[in-house]
């Protein structure tokens, strides 16, 4: 039993802690998962309904769907440096990316995973079925190695998908569902105003090394790597600008998830800046946009089919690259 006083002075519980009154006091339903979780069918009236895993039978198809959640939830704990299944990531898990396991409308939720694959992707010019995307996040987010496709862990993960997004029609995407898009902002972004902002939001939970906070039994982490040799590769959906300042304008600081956005659009294009300024592992992928024409406005690497630069594909100002591509479209 670790006494009172001494949890009380940990780094991590303040911050731990605050986020719980945070969530207590403030609210809006604007953000709020729907009070009433859908048992069986997630598709209510037109609108997806987070399930309640506490209401999954107790038969080897529950069991399954368990297992996946407990994945995504836990994944160092199976696949992290001292992973049980195997040792193949990075020690973070897939909930930090995906919130609430993946139920958290706006918090990057698997919502439309079932509904839209297997479908074309232009990241790797061909069709991905959900075990393909799996793997992907497994080499980039986690910057590990793919696992067994045939494997009782990937059978899990896909019980678990068909089942958060159980009842969906066939390609469609429900409101909520991955990050919903910010709008670009008319200047660069800027890292040097995201640094002060990160100090005074981010830091106290991720830490000023961005290393984040581990598990006192270094289990996993409480608080993700933001950058560093511990955190997602630059090949990873985050280290893009507009999915990174998306998700952390509905998301972060942590509380946020359960009001309103605490920072803005510009602040959060700004912090968003200043992580990926920072340090993190690189890893490529060669096939990675075979169609170069087809790279986001903010992917930074080159080559481009345009003429702007990797510092403006990278921070913006995003609005002529994509003013340029839609004039050349219409040639």
């Amino acid at each position: 039993m670790v006494p009172l006083m001494k949890l009380f002075r940990s780094s991590w519980f303040p911050a731990l802690f605050g986020s719980i009154i945070f969530f207590l006091i403030v609210k809006d339903t604007r953000f709020a998962a729907p009070r009433k979780p859908a048992p069986h069918n997630t598709w209510v009236q037109g609108e997806w309904l987070p399930p309640d895993i506490n209401l999954v039978p107790d038969n080897p198809e529950g069991e399954l769907i368990r297992y996946g959640r407990e994945l995504i939830v836990n994944t160092s704990k199976y696949f992290g440096p001292k992973g049980i299944v195997a040792p193949v990531t990075n020690g973070m898990n897939c909930q930090n990316c995906h919130v609430e396991a993946g139920l958290r409308p706006f918090g990057n939720s698997f919502a439309a995973v079932a509904s839209t694959y297997p479908k074309f992707r232009d990241r790797s010019g061909k069709m991905e079925n959900i075990e393909f995307r799996i793997n992907e996040c497994m080499e980039r987010s986690l910057n590990g190695k793919s696992i067994d496709t045939k494997s009782r862990e990937m059978k899990a993960m896909l019980a678990y998908f068909h089942w958060v997004g159980e009842g969906v029609p066939k390609n469609v995407k429900p409101a909520g569902s991955g990050i919903v898009e910010l709008p670009f902002l008319a200047r660069a972004a800027d890292p040097e105003k995201g640094k002060r902002i990160y100090q005074s939001t981010c830091q106290r939970c991720h830490g000023s090394d961005g290393g984040g906070a581990m598990w006192p039994d270094s289990s996993g982490y409480i608080y993700p790597p933001l950058w560093g040799p511990n955190s997602y590769n630059v090949s990873a959906g985050l280290y893009r600008l507009s999915r990174l300042a998306a998700f952390i304008k509905y998301n972060m600081p942590y509380a946020a998830t359960f009001g309103p956005p605490q920072l803005s659009d510009e602040e959060a294009w700004d912090v968003a800046a200043y992580i990926s300024s920072q340090p993190r592992p690189e890893k490529k992928f060669p096939y990675d946009w075979p169609r170069i024409e087809t790279k986001p406005v903010d992917y930074p690497f080159g080559p481009y089919a345009d003429g702007f630069s990797e510092e403006q594909h990278k921070y913006g100002p995003f609005p002529p690259i994509r003013q340029a591509r839609e004039k050349n479209l219409k040639r």
